[in-house]
């Protein structure tokens, strides 16, 4: 074994965590390899590093501090700017199941700001840097209210426990966040992700909401245009959505709700 100030300092950081099993997990990354970037006989590469440093919430930079900094800076991981940001180790979780995922998607989720109405919007997974991207685009014509929006949201994605977790947020002078939790393609079937997204409704005061939520893949790439001008506001009945995707939000249930807030 050659002990390296990253090696010596990866076994530190793996000393604070239940097993290094359980970090290979949720990091994707094969555990002989791991265990050659423990005992100092392999470098990790930069990709890799940069999803370790994140798991344990510290700068990539950092493992090559002498071992006293460095397990000064992990102590105090849960403070600082860097150290701030807690849900870093949860992004991207299991990186290698989450890959199997990337690509472009029109997805569709009933609309608190249009009553009965489905939204058609478009997203995209890709990765960068160890992490796994979400865009996500709006672009609605209401014709009869004249109104004209596009939004873009901008966020992060983790697989845990075997479901995808999305955080974003809108860009602009006033962001707004919405979180999406989806079950990953069943064994039958590689073209649908459902589960439910839970944001604020801009025509209606802010009010949150969740709502059932279907993502369609169409693939590592696609036809920019043409998946842009599927956008809109569909009716729930329209040929434009397909049938898995009516059936999933028009069951029984309430496909979308809401918590007014009362006065005090």
């Amino acid at each position: 074994m050659q002990s390296t100030p990253f090696s010596s300092n990866l076994r530190h950081a793996c000393s604070t965590r239940k097993s290094v099993s359980e970090i290979c997990r949720q990091l994707g990354i094969n555990r002989q390899q791991f265990n050659r970037y423990v005992n100092g006989e392999a470098a990790p590469s930069p990709n890799n590093l940069a999803r370790i440093a994140a798991f344990f919430g510290v700068r990539p930079a950092e493992f090559s501090l002498d071992p006293v900094s460095f397990e000064q800076r992990l102590m105090n991981a849960g403070g600082g700017s860097f150290g701030a940001d807690l849900l870093s180790p949860c992004f991207p979780g299991n990186l290698q199941s989450l890959r199997r995922h990337l690509g472009y998607y029109q997805t569709y989720h009933v609309s608190l700001s249009w009553p009965g109405m489905v939204v058609c919007s478009c997203a995209r997974l890709d990765e960068h840097e160890g992490a796994v991207r979400v865009k996500s685009i709006e672009r609605i014509q209401d014709r009869p209210h004249e109104i004209r929006q596009f939004s873009k949201y901008v966020g992060l994605a983790s697989f845990l426990r075997d479901r995808i977790f999305i955080v974003e947020r809108s860009t602009g002078h006033e962001p707004m966040i919405a979180q999406t939790i989806l079950t990953p393609f069943e064994t039958h079937q590689r073209i649908y992700l459902k589960g439910m997204t839970l944001g604020v409704s801009w025509r209606k005061q802010n009010l949150p909401y969740a709502s059932r939520v279907i993502w369609r893949y169409l693939g590592a790439d696609t036809d920019r245009r043409l998946l842009l001008s599927r956008c809109g506001v569909l009716q729930p009945n329209s040929r434009q959505l397909p049938p898995t995707v009516r059936e999933f939000l028009d069951r029984d249930e309430n496909p979308a709700i809401s918590i007014p807030f009362s006065g005090t």
